[in-house]
């Protein structure tokens, strides 16, 4: 597969093949695949990639079969024990980060600075849950029906198996930070990433092995549409996250087979520049909001709400920052911004920012597809007079796009902000804390940033992060993230009902007395306020 005169990627990304054939053997030889192999290239620069074999169905059986051999021992290990190996990855992933980085580039396509984002927040969540996990698990004791006589627990188990549907976005921290929460509650998981991101869910899953876990507790399988269909008939709770099309029939599969389904779609998120921000620095953060891994991203920012007071000055702000953002293919920092996908990415892209300006729509920046410097690159892009029938209003664009509205106040803020059928995400930039906090409280979305577009929302682990409408079910992070992929159970203790004391006797009374006995300890019960 590669010749003795190919370049070295690790200098030249435009390398014939991008990645050694051994190192993808000794990452595709974890697949559980007997089906034809494809061909995965680069979208940095459309070089060949790897040959990645697909599971049938039936593969997803035998993963699924040998997941849950090895999670009946896991779930029976100490949870202390299952959190020092998430403490473990934690340190594992930030030594070794330059091995991944490299791979999400040339999988994904995105910026040097994006791919850390992944390996940062992948460590952040091996911290949390490796530290707290024991206390999300613990069992809980709840007032019984009898005050001294009536003790309850309720206990937490794992749900026995989870599957994972990582996206192509985040190929790291949506591949394995997923499935961390789901391994320190006991479970077993069968990850299912995108075919143009195999390689990276792979590599982590060989680190977290690497880290203690288990041989055999985390299978990978490979394909598409039919692949992930046939995981969720095999798993007792599925994490999915992708468009919302697709998420709606996701969870109608996970209702027909009785499972649980933690959702997090897709998003058309709106950022509220008020009047009275300090200019320069609200630019530069909503740079960040709006362009960070290619846009790419569901709490990626598509929506500018600017105060028709201060609109054309921030604007003269915003501008430059967005023309001066560096596009490049390397496998380095000096790119700021990354490259899409895939062409179906571009396609989208383009149909959006072309269909705005041909409704009348103005291009502030970039509208500009970039061969010169990769297949798949987009300049960033403002447009501004984007007409409400236009596709880029209303449709999630996926990509380095931004349209600019001015809003006359707050509340015309707010409800344009909410007039949308997706609520993932929201940004409000203030000086007034209380203003913005007040806002914030109004936006019918899953998460809001105030002066910050999605990262400290979204790297505060101990926090639930999830839509609401059309972007999602359930909630992943915090003690939420944890509790989706367990059941509890309730054990209640009746004590003193072999010494005559409890509920028997009572019931030994004729029913009119024991009824009205119940009435009056009812009543009692409320007095001196037992809950």
């Amino acid at each position: 597969m590669r010749d003795a005169d190919v370049v070295d990627p690790e200098t030249d990304p435009t390398a014939t093949w991008a990645l050694e054939p051994e190192q993808v053997r000794r990452l595709t030889s974890r697949l559980v695949a007997a089906g034809p192999s494809s061909l995965t290239h680069s979208p940095l620069t459309g070089a060949p990639l790897a040959e990645v074999p697909a599971s049938t169905a039936d593969d997803v059986v035998r993963a699924a079969a040998l997941a849950r051999g090895a999670q009946r021992a896991w779930a029976r290990t100490p949870v202390d024990r299952r959190a020092a190996v998430l403490l473990r990855l934690h340190d594992l992933v930030l030594d070794r980060q330059s091995e991944v980085l490299d791979l999400v580039q040339l999988e994904n396509g995105k910026a040097r600075s994006s791919a850390y984002e992944e390996v940062a927040d992948v460590a952040l969540l091996a911290r949390h849950y490796g530290r707290r996990a024991p206390a999300y698990l613990a069992p809980r004791r709840v007032p019984g029906l009898l005050p001294g006589l009536t003790a309850v627990r309720v206990l937490r188990h794992p749900v026995g198996l989870v599957g994972v549907v990582a996206p192509f976005n985040y190929p790291l921290n949506l591949s394995i930070g997923d499935a961390l929460p789901a391994l320190v509650a006991g479970n077993g998981v069968v990850i299912k990433p995108d075919p143009q991101t195999t390689l990276t869910a792979l590599w982590a899953v060989a680190l977290a092995e690497e880290a203690g876990l288990p041989v055999g507790l985390v299978q990978v399988v490979a394909g598409g549409a039919e692949v992930g269909s046939a995981l969720i008939e095999a798993v007792d709770h599925v994490v999915f996250t992708g468009s919302t099309a697709t998420g709606r029939r996701v969870a109608a599969q996970a209702g027909h087979a009785l499972v649980g389904a933690t959702l997090e779609l897709g998003g058309k998120n709106a950022l509220y520049v008020t009047d009275d921000v300090d200019l320069a620095v609200t630019a530069e953060g909503v740079v960040r909001a709006c362009f960070s891994n290619t846009g790419q991203l569901c709490v990626s920012m598509e929506r500018l709400l600017v105060h028709e007071a201060v609109a054309d000055a921030f604007l003269a702000e915003l501008l430059p920052r967005v023309r001066a953002l560096r596009l490049g293919a390397g496998l380095d920092y000096t790119a700021d911004v990354g490259s899409l996908t895939s062409a179906a990415q571009l396609e989208r892209v383009q149909r959006h920012v072309e269909d705005a300006i041909g409704r009348g729509a103005v291009v502030l920046a970039g509208g500009v597809h970039r061969p010169d410097v990769g297949p798949f690159f987009y300049e960033p892009t403002v447009l501004d007079r984007v007409p409400q029938e236009a596709a880029v209003a209303g449709e999630e664009t996926f990509g380095p796009v931004v349209s600019v509205q001015r809003v006359r106040d707050d509340e015309h803020a707010i409800a344009l902000a909410n007039d949308s059928e997706m609520g993932l995400a929201a940004s409000v930039w203030c000086r007034d804390l209380r203003r913005a906090g007040a806002v914030a409280e109004r936006l019918e979305v899953g998460a809001v940033g105030i002066n910050d577009g999605y990262a400290a929302a979204w790297g505060s682990t101990g926090a639930p992060i999830g839509g609401v409408k059309a972007s999602g079910l359930g909630r992943r992070h915090g003690a939420e993230g944890i509790h989706a992929v367990t059941r509890t159970q309730t054990v209640a203790t009746q004590r003193g009902a072999h010494q005559g004391l409890g509920l028997g006797r009572l019931y030994a009374l004729p029913a009119e007395r024991w009824t009205e006995a119940f009435t009056a300890g009812l009543r009692l019960a409320r007095r001196v306020g037992l809950r």
